[in-house]
């Protein structure tokens, strides 16, 4: 194990661990600088950008996957089926490059990122880049129809003015130990989750959310398709008594890893660094005859894909309520 996982596993152990203990003074020194960048923009130290239409941040306040990108997604054509013709913003994370750019499902992973290229393949249009508001006017401008923006993560973003703001968690990992960055997970404190309008739990087969959460969403897919040929498809039963390996290169593999446990598979799990660019060298697994992935990795592998890879597409499905509720925040900013 890496030094950085046993970080990651020790941010995410209920307990502090003593490796995290020197740390502790560099998470106070985090915490004030990040304290005070907020405060200077909510004071009007710092200028903030509001953009035409309204603005909702789909992000967390932890480092790692949380679900978010597949959230936007349904958001967006939850949107959409009310009349609404949304436009994607996102950072662009696994990408070579941080310049505004506009992305298309055909873009090269390597430059484009990863999720960039998952929100491309939902139909609607995404403008990528380090600064959102950038990534927004640009979109705005070659978009002009779109009348409301969703951003990918950018909770942090706050040069960019929003209408809502919706915070995703892991229910398997919920905060870990509480503390920031770097002695815990955290990228703010707890208590800006008080500030969200919505928080929204993202359970799995790994861990339900806990009792009494308002908003809950679960992320559902059941058909595997082939990487090389997208419209060949297969349920898990066709993969019983195969020797298959798992790889992941998503924020928290073991979701994936235990989501395919669930469907009644036996494999070999190999996880990968988040964002991690695939070589062919990389799933060169002999012994293996179906080597399976999520689809944020197949993105990234079909061009040296051969027969035996597989990805598993996920939907988020929403809580009732929870696109009507961001609709109304929306409406309500329209109106300020």
């Amino acid at each position: 194990m890496s030094l950085a996982d046993k970080l990651v596993e020790a941010w995410y152990t209920p307990r502090v661990s003593p490796m995290l203990l020197p740390l502790l003074p560099f998470a106070a020194v985090f915490g004030q600088l990040a304290g005070g960048r907020r405060l200077a923009y909510r004071r009007g130290w710092l200028s903030v950008r509001r953009l035409p239409v309204p603005v909702c941040v789909v992000g967390n306040i932890t480092v790692g996957g949380t679900g978010k990108t597949p959230m936007v997604i349904a958001l967006a054509e939850g949107l959409a089926a009310r009349g609404w013709s949304p436009g994607l913003i996102t950072r662009g994370h696994g990408g070579s490059s941080s310049a505004t750019r506009r992305v298309r499902p055909e873009d090269s992973p390597a430059v484009a990122g990863d999720e960039a290229l998952l929100l491309a393949a939902s139909g609607f249009p995404v403008w990528a880049g380090a600064d959102r508001v950038a990534a927004g006017e640009a979109l705005l401008r070659t978009q002009p129809e779109c009348d409301v923006l969703l951003a990918d993560d950018g909770l942090q973003h706050y040069r960019l003015a929003r209408s809502a703001e919706l915070a995703v968690i892991d229910a398997a990992r919920g905060l870990g130990n509480g503390l920031l960055l770097p002695a815990g997970p955290l990228r703010e404190p707890a208590s800006r989750l008080a500030e969200v309008d919505a928080v929204v739990w993202h359970e799995s087969a790994q861990a339900q959310a806990p009792a009494g959460a308002r908003w809950v969403m679960r992320l559902e897919g059941d058909s595997f398709r082939q990487v090389a040929a997208p419209a060949n498809e297969a349920l898990a039963a066709a993969f019983f008594g195969k020797r298959i390996v798992a790889v992941a290169a998503i924020g928290n593999p073991q979701r994936f890893f235990v989501s395919l446990a669930a469907c009644g598979l036996s494999f070999t799990a190999q996880a990968f660094p988040d964002h991690h660019a695939y070589r062919a060298a990389d799933l060169a697994f002999p012994e293996a005859e179906v080597i399976l992935m999520t689809a944020k990795d197949a993105v990234k592998c079909r061009d040296f894909a051969d027969p035996r890879l597989w990805y598993l597409p996920v939907r988020a499905s929403l809580p009732p309520g929870l696109v009507e509720l961001l609709e109304e925040k929306l409406r309500g900013s329209q109106t300020a």
